[in-house]
């Protein structure tokens, strides 16, 4: 797919993708929906690929569905087209959660609506002092669980918390959402692709297949039945990461005190 709103940098390992439609706030208009959908959904399948930076253009992380992009108002699409318009944006934070490569958002400002589940959805979240997060659905009368945020607020704070603030629709703002969990840090704005960097630095160090397991093994362990399940699968992730070339390479750099040079095998 040829993208228009969507800027994708490879730099080494590193995907850094840009929603550029810094006039609208990086709202989600369909063409937008349909290259994030794309570029998540590849992912999947990208060795070349170990670690993407997601962040937005200008002002704004992304303010949510773009209003304006709905059509005219004799426009009356049927339950079925509106139906496959939402699986196509729910798509999107599925795909996220799906790809083996961790994903690290420089939430700059606004991440309303869509752009708060897009948030959500990542890894790690790095924020600037002048964030505001919202479920901003419930403000234009629709339901505040979209878009996988009923799933994701929840886990990552708690259920009181997650009632608090998507029955209200109230912002969060950058004290508050590092106060909960929901950013790693808030630095300026002129420090945040330092700061996400230093996320970056770290991740590439692990190994790419003890990197793409660890986040496949976390995604499960939420909604594992239990310890022993958990486990399990922990035991598994550790004997196919000690089998790798990339293992013996991580041990010979610690030992050596250098960093590793892997080669995912």
């Amino acid at each position: 797919m040829e993208y228009q709103h969507l800027l994708v940098e490879q730099d080494g390992p590193v995907a850094r993708v840009t929603m550029n439609r810094p006039d609208r706030l990086n709202a989600l208009n369909r063409r937008l929906v349909e290259e994030l959908r794309h570029f998540f959904t590849d992912l999947y399948w990208r060795d070349d690929v170990r670690v993407v930076v997601l962040t937005g253009a200008g002002r704004g992380f992304c303010a949510g569905l773009d209003l304006k992009d709905r059509g005219g108002e004799n426009d009356q699409p049927t339950t079925w087209s509106s139906m496959r318009f939402q699986r196509r944006i729910a798509e999107i934070v599925v795909a996220m959660r799906r790809c083996p490569q961790p994903i690290v958002s420089l939430v700059n400002g606004a991440a309303s609506g869509g752009g708060f589940a897009l948030a959500l959805a990542s890894d790690i979240r790095i924020a600037t002092p002048n964030l505001k997060m919202n479920a901003a659905f419930i403000r234009i009368g629709l339901s505040a669980c979209d878009i996988g945020v009923s799933y994701f607020l929840p886990r990552l704070t708690n259920a009181s918390i997650a009632s608090q603030y998507m029955l209200t629709g109230r912002f969060i703002d950058a004290p508050k959402a590092l106060q909960l969990g929901l950013v790693a840090e808030v630095v300026e704005e002129a420090g945040l692709q330092a700061a996400g960097q230093s996320y970056v630095d770290d991740l590439l160090h692990a190994t790419p297949l003890g990197l793409r397991l660890t986040k496949e093994a976390l995604n499960h362990a939420i909604d594992a039945g239990g310890l022993e399940a958990v486990i399990a699968m922990e035991d598994r992730n550790q004997i196919l990461s000690s089998r790798s070339n990339d293992f013996r390479e991580g041990i010979a750099a610690f030992l050596e005190k250098r960093k590793p040079s892997y080669t995912d095998s």
